[in-house]
């Protein structure tokens, strides 16, 4: 077969796959331990639901593959895999002859051959166009007039008819005859299986009528039905295709942003052009105008502007120059730089937020995967209810009951119901990335909506997670530049935004050294071996009042954070910081209490800035003093009482409750998307982004209802009518294509914003 010998043909580029290099592009380490990957790979082929069963049974059951997980809305899946006992090309080759064909993710030819897919669906959609419009013109006089035809007239009529629908049975329906050979050979059943035999069913009922027309089924030819199903069904699969291809080439767009190649300063002063993936840490880059910069790293030479808003949210062309970062991805607009690499690959943010793009489009949410379990045992069942049809209407008359089993196939194939669920998940989680907030997993959309209590985190997440340094109060002797140089040492050792602010203060102030034999305890503060002025190494801590041991006066609480240097002896400084709250804090606070959900504001800052702060943005119920294992209990207690909740933190101590949360979202620009905790990643660090995903998560839930809805309905409804011989196998063609493209279509409407961009129960 073409599809065997294209397989075979495929196989040495696959080999190439095997260097570790190559494969790194598309999988990550798993997390069962050394030698594990989790390869992202498309798949062509793939027409249904039971479709996403096969692979994931072929892909099973070779060595050296543990688990393989397929999405049939999204055509990628997910496959962990062994490098110990196999490689991506035996795996990928397992498919070879079965009509499937795997693909890394990162193939830059991917969209060429969906294109050329397209095409070729739009030929046979062509053919089978034309061939209706004559089958139907030839078999017109038949049904106006059917007794003023003289028999010749009638049999000439109706060889014209089946002439000109052997183009259609012989290119036209190609896609169903192998897709369902490819099925029964393997032992299973298919969606194209029922499509298949209603064609084959139809075309020799009305081969016989036209071969022997005194025969049992010479009083009629069905070849209009045959022509007009095979049509609606092409257009229908054709236009899903369509639909398809537009998520597929915006994730696809993402993914393809790097550029292949990049000018490296060699050992010899001259620039070469390399493969970017080969670019390593510490080369210095040559990146021009009008590509995208290959890796994360600082520039070292020239001014230029960069577009960051695909992976910040950040609209505006930013100013960079030397010494400053940039990420890979973004785009160089203005002139040429030279940069050098600090990251590359997978440890890039760019990396990070398409795996998390790509672990959303192969994720199975749980309506989906029920989908999956029935799909085949439903197409039993249809075979199995078109034969009772069959047999009922046979002793009636033979050929309608032909053609009544045919309208039950046809009509009872779960296209729909496949793609009810997962269609809608995809089409939303590309609306949230194109806001901003990053899904890791389609199953999350659903907790949101159902969700009735949402807890904030305070510093960095309700607040901005910059401090300014607002005075420094120190022990007698000591001088603020000494507090400052002893505390910085510390604060390099810690990501908590008050460190950050302390480094940041110490780039205008001084600075020194990280602590030697740091220890942080999240939530709490970091302690370690710093050394003063005179060289003297001191144990010192930097954090809480309770983390350094210290009894302080309360009586004249400051307005903001506070963080404390002690040693040995006791107090050394004092630290104080201004935060305020979000510009947006207030407004999203206010739209998520318009959509029914209970605002928390848990805290590890003391209780009186936390009051405060959650007054300010309007929160009633605020709780401060929390450690990470308190913040954990509040949840679970919350939990404990029915309530559904989400919990939105910093990504920085707050991991657990992250992880317990029904749904969760990480703040933060590198920090979170390195995390595995969280549901969402909220990429522009805006609050109102999150009573938006809540929304759309609410419209979501409310299409996947109505697709369901749409798909059982349209089922349970046309059954009886094919049953009782009241629709015609053209209907029934008809219907089936419109059940599958009303779904999706309903789907793609979640692309759009609403007008408020926020949705209310």
């Amino acid at each position: 077969m073409p599809e065997q010998r294209s397989a075979a043909a495929a196989a040495p580029e696959l080999g190439v796959l095997d260097e570790r290099d190559e494969w790194q592009a598309f999988s990550t380490p798993g997390a069962g331990g050394p030698g594990q990957w989790e390869s992202i790979v498309a798949f062509e082929g793939m027409h249904c639901a039971a479709c996403a069963v096969t692979l994931e049974q072929l892909l099973g059951a070779v060595p050296g593959v543990l688990r393989a997980e397929v999405s049939a809305a999204g055509q990628r899946g997910r496959v962990l895999w062994d490098e110990r006992a196999t490689r991506p090309s035996r795996w990928m080759q397992a498919l070879a002859g079965s009509g499937y064909r795997a693909l890394p993710v990162t193939d830059l030819q991917s969209g060429r051959r969906r294109q050329a897919e397209s095409r070729r669906m739009l030929w046979r959609l062509g053919v089978a166009g034309v061939s209706m419009m004559q089958v139907m013109m030839y078999a017109w006089p038949a049904y106006i007039a059917p007794g003023a035809i003289t028999p010749d007239i009638e049999q000439l009529l109706r060889w014209a008819q089946w002439v000109l629908a052997l183009p259609v049975m012989l290119f036209s329906c190609r896609p169903f005859f192998g897709s369902a050979w490819r099925d029964l050979r393997a032992r299973r059943i298919g969606m194209d299986v029922p499509v298949a035999l209603g064609v084959l069913i139809t075309f020799a009922v009305s081969s016989l009528g036209t071969f022997e027309p005194e025969g049992a089924f010479g009083h009629q030819v069905y070849f209009d039905s045959l022509t007009m199903f095979v049509f609606f069904l092409l257009a229908g699969r054709w236009l899903e295709l369509r639909l398809r291809d537009r998520s597929a080439g915006a994730l696809e767009a993402l993914m393809h942003r790097l550029p292949e190649t990049v000018e490296r300063l060699q050992p010899d002063g001259q620039w070469q052009r390399v493969a970017a993936r080969r670019v390593r840490p510490g080369d210095l880059l040559r990146v021009l105008p009008g590509t995208a910069f290959p890796a994360d790293g600082q520039i070292v030479h020239g001014d230029t502007r960069v577009d960051e808003a695909l992976l910040t949210g950040e609209s505006r062309a930013l100013a960079r120059g030397p010494g400053e970062a940039v990420i890979a991805g973004s785009h160089n607009l203005s002139a040429a730089v030279q940069m050098r690499a600090s990251a590359v690959g997978a440890q890039t943010r760019y990396a990070q937020i398409v795996g998390l793009m790509e672990q959303a489009a192969s994720d199975k949410p749980d309506l989906a995967r029920l989908a999956d379990r029935i799909a085949r045992p439903f197409l039993l069942a249809v075979l199995l209810i078109a034969a009772l049809a069959g047999a009922w209407w046979w002793p009636q008359d033979p050929a309608r009951a032909l053609m009544v089993a045919v309208a039950v196939l046809v009509v009872t194939c779960p296209c729909a119901l496949s793609l009810a669920t997962p269609a809608a998940m995809l089409a939303s989680a590309a609306a949230l990335a194109r806001r901003g907030v990053l899904v890791r997993r389609l199953q999350a959309i659903e907790a949101l909506a159902q969700i009735d209590t949402l807890v904030f985190d305070k510093t960095g997440t309700l607040t901005s997670d910059a401090f300014a340094l607002a005075g420094v109060d120190t022990r007698a002797g000591l001088g603020r530049e000494q507090a400052l140089a002893l505390a910085v040492q510390l604060a390099r050792c810690s990501l908590h935004p008050v460190s950050r602010a302390l480094v940041a203060a110490a780039g205008t102030e001084g600075g020194a050294a990280a602590a030697q034999e740091a220890r942080e305890v999240a939530g709490q503060g970091v302690s370690g071996l710093v050394t003063d002025g005179d060289g003297r190494v001191l144990a010192c801590r930097l954090g809480s009042a309770s983390f350094c041991a210290l009894a302080l006066n309360a009586a004249d609480p400051p307005r903001g954070p506070v963080c404390h240097l002690a040693d040995e002896n006791g107090w050394l400084a004092s630290f104080r910081f201004e935060e305020a709250l979000r510009p947006d804090a207030k407004a999203a606070v206010g739209a998520l209490h318009a959509q029914n959900l209970e605002i928390r504001l848990l805290s590890g800052d003391r209780d009186a800035p936390v009051q405060r702060m959650a007054a300010a943005a309007g929160i009633a119920l605020a709780t401060g003093g929390c450690t990470p294992d308190g913040k954990l209990r509040a949840l679970q207690d919350l939990q404990q009482q029915g309530q559904r909740s989400a919990m939105v933190g910093d990504g920085l101590n707050d991991g657990p409750v992250l992880a317990a949360a029904h749904v969760s979202f990480a703040f933060g620009r590198a920090v979170p998307l390195a995390q595995a905790r969280s549901d969402f990643v909220v990429l522009d660090a805006r609050l109102m982004s999150i009573a938006w995903a809540r929304g759309q998560a609410l419209r979501t839930m409310r299409v996947v209802r109505q697709n369901l809805a749409w798909a059982l309905s349209y089922n349970l409804a046309a059954l009886p009518l094919a049953v009782l011989g009241y629709m015609p196998a053209w209907a029934a063609g008809l219907g089936m294509a419109a059940s599958s493209l009303l779904v999706v279509a309903n789907a793609l409407r979640l692309n759009r914003e609403p007008a408020t961009g926020l949705e209310e129960r």
